[in-house]
């Protein structure tokens, strides 16, 4: 009796576990439409955002097709494989601007799948947080629209890229606004203090 009371407990214990974390989960996946493509394409955008947030530039290529468009986010363009690398030695390297970023890509909704589903359109947000060689640390926020396709062995890889930020309102254009209105100031102030020595001289000439 007492086994059989315990055994009732472990089967409702796990039919709770099912209902509650599994069950979920299948059905989601009956839900989704292309529930397994959308799960390829979730692995791409997490493991090239893995990559450069560990600072494994070279491990990027394979996430891209051989025949590559991208437009940066400062507007540089990169048409082959071999260019992603070069990019970010080239801006994150030792003599380089910047010393690291991190980022958080999020689609807006899930990719929209065309030529018989082997091709794809997606776009979303971006949190890509920058420090500096010098040690200054900028948040920026960015939008980008990414074109897919199933490559000839089967993978899902990025054939175009594009990032954008709001060049009206980010951090760095902040940084320059307040140095110039910083530096107004200063040579205004300056100004004055050169008009009053200048007055002092002339009044010491014309009092000699």
């Amino acid at each position: 009796m007492f086994r059989k009371t315990i055994s009732r407990h472990i089967a409702q214990i796990l039919l709770l576990l099912f209902t509650t974390y599994i069950g979920p989960l299948t059905v989601f996946a009956a839900e989704e439409p292309d529930h397994a493509i959308h799960e390829e394409l979730r692995a791409l955008l997490q493991g090239m955002e893995k990559a450069v947030n560990e600072e494994r530039y070279a491990d990027l290529a394979p996430y891209f097709h051989e025949d590559i468009r991208v437009t940066t986010i400062n507007q540089e363009i990169i048409s082959s494989r071999d260019e992603i690398e070069d990019y970010f030695n080239r801006w994150f390297g030792p003599d380089g601007y910047l010393k690291k970023v991190d980022m958080k890509l999020t689609a807006d909704a899930l990719t929209e799948l065309y030529a018989n589903k082997t091709m794809g359109i997606v776009r979303g947000t971006g949190d890509e947080n920058y420090i500096l060689s010098d040690s200054r640390y900028y948040e920026m926020k960015t939008r980008w629209t990414a074109t897919v396709i199933k490559d000839t062995d089967g993978k899902w890889r990025i054939l175009s890229l594009h990032i954008g930020t709001n060049f009206l309102d980010n951090p760095i254009l902040a940084e320059v606004e307040s140095s110039l209105i910083y530096f107004t100031i200063g040579g205004f102030i300056a100004g004055i203090l050169l008009m009053l020595v200048i007055g002092m001289v002339r009044k010491r000439i014309l009092n000699a």
